[in-house]
């Protein structure tokens, strides 16, 4: 009998062209008036903007961002934050200035605005992310949840076509370990499934023509429906393995995304054969790793963790970082399973 739990997050999405203008009165609805603009240093110019824009409601910007959100940056942002006296943050960009954002927020209950320009989804989860040492330490916390995220399709056409593939094909590894989550429910499953067939369907237009707006919008819609994914329901070894190999040998976050995710798929084939079909339906391939790494092929991504820096003679150590206090999977995880999983996808192998 179908039994599930499922629990709404309270965000508020506004969607469409050009609805980055709402930013200053989304500010004020939520009774804040001294926002610092989060941002990375090569995105500084479109923080500054953002400034600008919002005249008396800005106190600055940070501009320190980078990825996996190391301890250092987060408490520099936080001492910023508390120095100017802000009441909300406003982060642009994609994961790393959403993850920054949630660090702040944190330790200090001050809310998330998100104006994501890729297609990371983080903007729509509770889920905080830390590097320390070397790891990568995730948790859940409703704090960091954005308050509010404006999603501007015209603020993704400067993005560069390999950087919306890959950005695309980790918001897609969002919804496809959604359709096999320990908690996965028929709502957030019909969105996964949704999210993947909009992405498969716009991003080899995206990186073909990077100017055609329908299809940005609508790998952003993809996006969006990956972010509520991941927020929603618990992921499992895919993304375990991704927080490792991006803490520990500090790999691009939606490379490392695109080049595991079909060795993933393949790993939980077995165990999980209803979420693979509906993957492999939303692709429109015969099965769901194959149809992943096809997809990634087709848009020119890296197809493996050499091409990324990946040394070989580390991956037993990653092998031994993942097996530990390892998520839910569908199918059990072993060290050994793990070690010939980064193998295929270390060498790049077709699954």
């Amino acid at each position: 009998m179908l039994s599930f739990v499922y629990q709404i997050l309270p965000s508020r999405v506004i969607f469409g062209g050009g609805c980055l203008q709402k930013l200053p009165e989304e500010i004020a609805r939520l009774g804040a008036s001294r926002a610092l603009v989060l941002s990375t240093p090569e995105q500084r110019q479109s923080g500054l903007d953002l400034v600008q824009k919002l005249g008396a409601r800005a106190v600055g910007l940070f501009d320190r961002a980078v990825m996996h959100v190391p301890i250092e940056t987060a408490q520099a942002a936080r001492e910023e934050a508390k120095r100017l006296g802000a009441d909300c943050c406003v982060a642009i960009g994609g994961g790393s200035t959403t993850g920054l954002a949630k660090a702040i927020a944190l330790v200090s209950d001050l809310p998330i605005l998100a104006v994501p320009t890729t297609y990371a989804g983080s903007e729509m989860t509770p889920i905080w992310g830390l590097t320390e040492n070397g790891r990568k330490t995730t948790g859940r916390d409703p704090r960091v949840l954005p308050k509010t995220v404006l999603y501007d399709p015209c603020l993704t056409l400067t993005m560069p076509p390999m950087l919306s593939a890959t950005s695309g094909m980790n918001s897609i590894a969002h919804c496809v370990e959604a359709l096999y989550a320990q908690d996965a429910n028929p709502v957030i499953s019909m969105l996964a499934e949704d999210g993947i067939r909009a992405l498969a369907e716009s991003l080899p237009v995206v990186v073909q023509e990077p100017g055609n707006l329908e299809a940005r919008a609508k790998a952003l819609y993809g996006a969006w429906l990956g972010g509520v994914s991941l927020g929603a329901v618990g992921m499992a070894l895919h993304h375990k393995l991704c927080h490792t190999l991006g803490g520990a040998f500090n790999l691009p976050h939606a490379e490392t995304h695109t080049v595991v995710l079909p060795h993933a798929a393949a790993y939980n084939q077995p165990a999980a054969p209803e979420a693979m079909g509906r993957i492999a339906r939303a692709l429109g391939a015969r099965s769901a790793a194959e149809g992943l790494y096809e997809l990634a092929a087709s848009l020119g991504a890296p197809l493996s963790l050499a091409a990324l820096g990946m040394k070989e003679a580390d991956l037993d150590k990653a092998a031994g970082i993942a097996a530990q206090n390892p998520y839910y999977n569908p199918r059990p995880v072993t060290r050994e399973g793990i070690r010939t999983l980064l193998q295929n996808a270390f060498e790049g192998r077709r699954p």
